[in-house]
């Protein structure tokens, strides 16, 4: 009986393309994770080019759960590349980042949004989704040849014609996030902006973390 089921879930997992160890899989610690997480992310605010081993350090934690946090929300440490000057954007409204005082409850309670691009045939196209933090699921998406503010709200579109509003929905400091159409129609829907600051892009790593998996399952596009 114990080998008819082992056969079972390993035929569905090759037929779902997925893990067998994701039958089996349940996180034990999520609250306990998401309050490491924000420490992580306080601490690379303070130190950016800090490792694991320093955050460690830092934390006086033990270095295993660090990567362990680190890797399940697709967090990684800036590395600075020179200091080269960049213009700073004028935003009249900055928002905080609310994943670092609030925690997932239940799903659709907290979005995130981001963008990616992809070479396709000499060709740029640009992919933006919405993930629903609770889950980790893309509830919306939306694909184009250029990266304008029309590109990030078709994707929040896609998923609030499939989803309920959500309570707050988080993104970078992006142009195109911090855009007045895009920020008005989020007022609008009673939505509460999140942003991650400048130079942070560890604040939106399950995004990251997506697109690397995304891009590797995905193959050449060509």
């Amino acid at each position: 009986m114990r080998q008819a089921k082992t056969t079972n879930k390993t035929i569905l997992a090759k037929e779902l393309g997925i893990s067998r160890s994701n039958f089996y899989y349940h996180h034990r610690l999520p609250k306990k994770d998401w309050l490491l997480k924000q420490c992580i992310e306080t601490t690379l605010q303070q130190f950016p080019s800090y490792g694991h081993k320093r955050i460690a350090l830092h934390l006086h934690i033990n270095k295993k759960r660090v990567i362990r946090v680190m890797k399940v929300f697709g967090m990684k440490p800036y590395r600075r590349r020179g200091n080269k000057y960049r213009k700073t954007k004028d935003i009249s409204v900055e928002y905080p980042n609310l994943l670092l005082t609030n925690i997932p409850q239940y799903p659709h309670h907290m979005w995130t949004s981001d963008f990616t691009h992809l070479s396709f045939h000499g060709k740029t196209i640009y992919v933006a989704t919405v993930m629903d933090l609770f889950g980790r699921e893309v509830v919306g998406y939306s694909v184009l040849t250029t990266h304008t503010t029309q590109l990030v709200m078709q994707a929040l579109l896609s998923a609030l014609h499939n989803y309920p509003v959500p309570i707050m929905l988080h993104s970078d400091q992006g142009s195109e996030y911090t855009s007045k159409d895009y920020l008005t129609l989020l007022i609008s829907l009673g939505i509460k902006p999140s942003m991650s600051h400048k130079g942070s892009p560890w604040e939106n790593g399950y995004q990251e973390s997506f697109y690397d998996k995304f891009k590797i399952d995905l193959g050449d596009p060509n």
